[in-house]
């Protein structure tokens, strides 16, 4: 499996910093050994919440470094409409755009103008989304982003059905590199902890959104250092 051979990425979720000193947040968790910054935006209409905009994400974009290079901005769009904003979160600095396929009225033209804007594109489904939706459009995605919790709000409880849907959409994803070549990332992102990351793992996520389990924490390196030990022995690298 392709997954085998990709680096596990974490991916702490800004939404659980603390705000008053997000770009210090921000240099001490890649410092503390995340590989990604998870950029979570919601509009209060598409979910019932509401959160940042481009504005802030090219404030982080200068403290977003790991080992002296620019480290990722994953943004994950769950807003309606979503095309309009793309380009201004390519602007301020994005890497990687994801987004609900119900709030596009074209998935296939909006995954192209991801990357028509220089960003990697990505496909968001929650819990109630079957994967059967991903068939269309895998050969214009770089990331699947599967939902463990409903989106809306922060530090909500793993649902563990999401389990067996992370194996189902791991085969598609084996599948299409079989056939094609191309490698898609599996990413998680809801209640991912300490005590259930490694059972993640081993369903086939790569990529792994953390938000409380991280910054609510006193020890960044602590965890992540952790989590990662927890990946290593459910996938058999210990």
């Amino acid at each position: 499996m392709a997954s085998q051979n990709t680096p596990l990425v974490i991916a702490p979720s800004i939404l659980s910093a603390d705000f008053a000193c997000l770009g210090t947040e921000v240099q001490a968790v890649l410092k503390a050994g995340a590989d990604w910054i998870h950029f979570d935006v919601m509009d209060n209409h598409f979910v019932p919440n509401l959160t940042i905009g481009p504005l802030v994400c090219e404030a982080i974009r200068p403290h977003v470094h790991k080992d002296g290079h620019l480290a990722m901005i994953d943004v994950h769009l769950m807003i309606e409409p979503v095309e309009r904003i793309i380009p201004d979160f390519a602007k301020a600095g994005a890497n990687l755009i994801s987004f609900h396929p119900e709030a596009s009225k074209d998935v296939a033209k909006t995954l192209q103008l991801i990357r028509a804007n220089g960003c990697q594109a990505g496909l968001v489904l929650n819990p109630a989304t079957p994967i059967e939706v991903l068939s269309s459009y895998l050969e214009l995605v770089d990331l699947v982003l599967l939902m463990s919790v409903n989106p809306g709000f922060g530090g909500q409880a793993f649902i563990p059905s999401t389990l067996e849907k992370i194996k189902q959409v791991r085969q598609l994803l084996d599948i299409h590199y079989t056939q094609t070549g191309q490698e898609i990332r599996l990413e998680v992102d809801g209640g991912i902890k300490v005590d259930n990351i490694g059972a993640i793992a081993a369903a086939g996520a790569n990529t792994f959104v953390a938000g409380s389990a991280i910054f609510g924490q006193a020890n960044y390196a602590e965890i992540i250092t952790t989590m990662r030990s927890e990946c290593a022995q459910a996938l058999g690298q210990t």
